[in-house]
């Protein structure tokens, strides 16, 4: 046995004692520490723990500035990777990648899979193993050579029941046939991809200009070689890619220089957290005030229980007992509540991590990573031992030294509480007022940015009657472009057969779906400075009906048809947001003229449509051109059609189990070999767009309620023990003719006090700590009054009923029944 274990048993023993004291403080913890445990274990996860790759550190995404431009980071091209590949003296490797989608025909009915698209060089860079097979070389890579594909571990075994003889077989990709090379390992990650298949590149370096921004890059560095000095490094190339590729036609050396391209190379980390660790950091801040609430409702309970032992403690003193004795008991109650509550807690955690992955935003990062693993637990512990200290050390500092005369004295039966006795819990609860106040706030602030979202016009109405859907049709089965636009109408003509259905439009993408492309346009009464490089605008590609079927409307003019698509006639329509940067009033854009390089023909403005926020509701409307699904002369093509179009249908019939299918069919009439992708409703889309402020308003929302009950728990409880402490001050006043309600203000006067100095405090922090908050909001501002009156005024009437409930038991109090009992 331990010289440990008696200790450790009259611990126990003494909670034991106590079970209603130490329950309470047990759940009060538990809450405290488990919510505090889940979101760092999501904070860890994402934000802190290494990249699933070897040598993370070495890492990092090539990106470029373009102030010229107005891009605070622009993508790879095929001349910029070629460029930095050949004449880089700091990576070991370059690879580009990007996310897309393609057609899987031959295996039963025709789908739509998620496919990565990378260059030879990415999985090695990444250190990516096969499971079996092997990976791309550089003769995959580059045409004209057998086109090869990867498959993912999940896709190998739902399509070919793992079975090893899938490699060399054929898979129909795109209507192309494409041996299967490699399997990749079951726990394969890139980033933010989750593919089915992995395709390589294949640029041709005779067809690769200077233009093309549109993959993401990714490097190892060299070993020893700091992010300072690839930035050297890529700045001394970006020169070069001017001199080894050429310009687009009709683009000028001047225009490339005045975009100001600048290097941009970072941890490869920030390009899988992105912009989310700021909402994280804020709701860890969050829980840990909620933890601070915690500590002190149960620091409160400790002196209450403390004051109860003044004279148990007073006589071991005097026996003989020491200081550093009675506070190391003292403490280890304190610790042994904050170990078992953070044991507790960790269970809680288990559980609320569970509900936070499914409450997550889309687009949340690396929730595989997110687990209760060694560090969580080290966390954990530390926290526990961390509170128990806190909420331990007050009632060691406020009676680990007592006074034996005092304590005798005041312990006596019907004492009464001096004004000290009470001052650390009043000092406590304000502190938890004060925390709990900042929460509201916050949480308020989260609540109003939400209603203010959904009062924003996105550019379409009633989402939740438009499903949408992509449907994509390859080069390999109709490579006449008129063709193609010719079957995109015959399939929206047969869906708008489908009974029920009210209008089916048709574009490159719908709104806030991300699947927009940027290119600069050349406006005809603005020619601008010779040799500059326009500004960048949102592109779009309509067939008919686009704008009936997501409920938009004309500002002014008319729509793009179908007939202008297949007549190839010269016309475009434009956002209002671009048509009043240029022309004031949306009317005057009408007949004016736009074209995409120096050397395109010009196109007229038939059209301004009703803005789209196309980047999400949170973000300002974005400048939109609108061009047919088939353009001739398009970026120096003789005749260019957008093969990939998104359809919008709406419908009343949405929620039928059947509607689906009878548009799957209604796509299969026209072409059998078409899969139906991306399958979604627009108010999906839109819930998409306002995820992450859904995920902080839930989870502000929940430390809020849990503080405002720990406060109010707090309050009540104060009160209620000073109200007991006072009783025979309380028999004295009534038996000299107190009336009740002179005894309940007297109660709730010391309870609005409290509550009222917390206020105060709260408001200042609040204030204050609102303000890190404020990129989070949207159509409020960070000290909102509204918001701050409300929750100051709720919160101040629920410490109120706090303070009144036990103000109303006190003024109850028969003085024969005390004063007798005082004899």
């Amino acid at each position: 046995m331990t010289p440990t274990t008696p200790a450790l048993r009259r611990t126990v023993r003494r909670l034991l004692a106590a079970p209603l004291f130490t329950l309470v403080a047990l759940i009060t913890l538990a809450v405290g520490i488990g919510a505090n445990t889940a979101m760092f274990s999501v904070v860890y996860g994402v934000l802190l723990k290494p990249l699933p790759f070897p040598e993370p550190e070495r890492l990092v995404g090539v990106w470029h500035h373009a102030p010229g431009m107005n891009i605070g980071l622009l993508n790879q091209g095929p001349a910029t990777y070629l460029t930095y590949r050949e004449e880089g003296r700091v990576f070991e490797d370059i690879g580009l990648w990007d996310n897309g989608s393609v057609s899987i025909t031959g295996r039963g009915e025709p789908e739509k899979v998620r496919a990565l698209m990378v260059t030879d060089g990415t999985l090695p860079v990444v250190g990516v193993q096969p499971h079996i097979g092997r990976r791309f070389t550089r003769a995959d890579d580059t045409p004209p050579s057998h086109e090869t594909v990867m498959l993912t571990f999940a896709y190998w075994q739902r399509t070919f029941g793992g079975n090893p003889s899938a490699l060399g077989q054929t898979l129909m990709i795109e209507g192309r046939p494409r041996e299967i090379i490699g399997v990749l390992s079951q726990d394969f990650r890139f980033l933010l991809s989750d593919p089915a298949v992995v395709l390589p590149m294949r640029f041709n370096r005779a067809e690769v200009f200077v233009g093309n921004f549109s993959y993401q890059g990714v490097a190892r560095l060299k070993p020893g070689v700091t992010i300072e000095q690839a930035n050297r490094d890529q700045a001394r190339m970006i020169p070069l890619v001017i001199e080894k590729f050429p310009l687009p036609p009709g683009f000028t050396r001047k225009m490339f220089e005045e975009i100001r391209v600048s290097p941009c190379v970072r941890p490869l980390a920030d390009d899988v957290i992105g912009d989310v660790g700021r909402v994280l950091w804020l709701l860890l801040g969050t829980v840990g005030l909620v933890l601070l609430i915690a500590c002190a409702n149960v620091a409160n309970l400790f002196l209450v229980r403390a004051e109860g032992r003044q004279r148990e403690l007073a006589i071991r003193a005097a026996l003989g007992a020491s200081w550093t004795r009675l506070a190391r008991e003292l403490l280890s109650e304190s610790l042994a509540l904050g170990l078992a509550g953070g044991a507790l807690g960790a269970g809680l955690a288990w559980a609320a991590l569970c509900a936070l992955v499914a409450l997550a935003p889309d687009g949340l990062p690396r929730l595989q990573d997110i687990t209760i693993d060694g560090t969580v637990l080290a966390f954990t512990l530390g926290l526990s031992v961390l509170a128990g200290l806190v909420f331990g050390l007050i009632p060691v500092l406020r009676f680990a030294r007592p006074r034996l005369s005092t304590a005798l004295k005041e312990g006596g039966r019907g004492s009464s509480d001096g004004r000290e006795r009470h001052r650390t819990r009043s000092v406590l609860v304000v502190s938890e007022i004060a925390f709990a106040l900042v929460l509201l706030v916050g949480s308020g602030l989260m609540m109003r940015t939400f209603q203010a979202l959904r009062q924003v016009n996105p550019g379409f109405v009633q989402p939740e009657d438009v499903l949408t859907m992509r449907v994509s049709i390859p080069d390999a089965l109709v490579s006449d472009a008129t063709q193609v636009a010719s079957m995109h109408k015959a399939i929206a003509d047969r869906l708008g057969q489908i009974p029920g259905v009210v209008s089916v439009g048709v574009g490159s993408s719908i709104t806030m779906d991300g699947n927009g492309s940027n290119d600069p346009i050349f406006v005809e009464d603005f020619p601008g400075p010779e040799g500059r490089m326009p500004p960048i605008r949102r592109f779009k590609r309509l067939g008919g009906g686009y704008l009936e079927a997501l409920g938009n409307h004309l500002i002014a003019g008319r729509a793009i048809t179908w007939d202008d698509a297949l007549t190839r006639r010269p016309v475009v329509m434009v956002s209002e947001t671009l048509a009043r940067e240029y022309w004031k009033r949306p009317a005057a854009a009408i007949g004016r003229r736009i074209k995409e390089t120096p050397k395109s023909p010009w196109r007229e403005i038939v059209g301004v449509v009703a803005d789209e926020r196309d980047d999400g509701v949170a973000h300002p409307a974005t400048a939109i051109v609108y061009w047919p699904v088939l353009i001739a002369d398009h970026w120096g093509e003789g005749l260019w059609v957008q093969r990939s179009m998104a359809y919008a249908i709406r419908s009343p019939r949405m929620g039928s189990p059947t509607f689906l299918k009878e548009v799957q069919q209604a796509v299969w009439a026209v072409n059998p070999n078409l899969p139906v992708a991306n399958v979604r409703s627009l108010a999906d889309i839109r819930a998409v767009s306002m995820a992450q402020t859904s995920f902080a308003l839930i989870m502000l929302g929940l430390a809020a309620g849990v503080a405002l009950l720990l406060g109010v728990v707090g309050i009540y409880g104060v009160i209620a023990y000073i109200a007991s402490q006072r009783t025979r001050e309380v028999g004295i006043r009534v038996a000299l003719g107190a009336q009740p309600g002179d005894v309940r203000r007297l109660f709730v006067r010391h309870g609005l006090v409290l509550t009222g100095i917390g206020l105060v405090i709260g408001l200042g922090a609040a204030a204050a700590v609102t303000r890190v908050m404020a990129s989070l909001l949207f159509g409020v501002n960070a000290i909102d009054p509204v918001t701050y009156a409300a929750v100051t005024g709720g919160l101040g009437a629920i410490a109120l009923l706090a303070s009144y409930l036990p103000a109303r038991r006190a003024a109850k109090v028969d003085p024969v029944i005390v004063l007798r009992a005082d004899a």
